[in-house]
């Protein structure tokens, strides 16, 4: 079974998925929804979840840098439940510095400015789903 991984922002969620040995994270896509409507966001990567037949989904979970969870984080913590209507566990994944680590990929790729700014949240969550596969290893 395949493992999702979501960056959730006010108008983007990011989206990688697993391959089938659940090892590896690849970019899906950028959705794109009007500001803060999280229930166009559920409704866009439903199709994923249904899509990859997927079990479990991790939800980046922004925090501060002293760990505290602010308003972006009870947003998560509002879209982890929305989630788990659809009967998939939903696993919080501290998602510090993931944007900053995907940006330092890209640059280092080569890839512009403009390229950059269209894929740099699924990148952020790949990021996400890969730090988390390598922690059940």
């Amino acid at each position: 079974m395949r493992t999702l991984g979501l960056d959730l922002g006010s108008k983007t969620l990011g989206v990688s998925v697993s391959d089938a040995l659940g090892m590896i994270a690849r970019p899906v896509e950028t959705l794109r929804f009007e500001s803060d409507d999280y229930d166009s966001a559920f409704e866009q990567v439903k199709k994923y979840i249904k899509e990859f037949q997927i079990t479990t989904a991790v939800l980046g979970l922004p925090k501060h840098m002293n760990g505290d969870v602010g308003i972006r984080g009870e947003i998560s913590y509002a879209f982890k439940e929305k989630l788990e209507t659809l009967g998939i566990e939903v696993v919080l994944w501290d998602e510090r510095l993931t944007t900053v680590a995907a940006e330092k990929i890209l640059i280092a790729g080569n890839v512009s400015r403009k390229k950059r700014k269209k894929v740099i949240d699924q990148m952020a969550a790949v990021q996400i789903l890969q730090s988390y596969l390598d922690s059940k290893y």
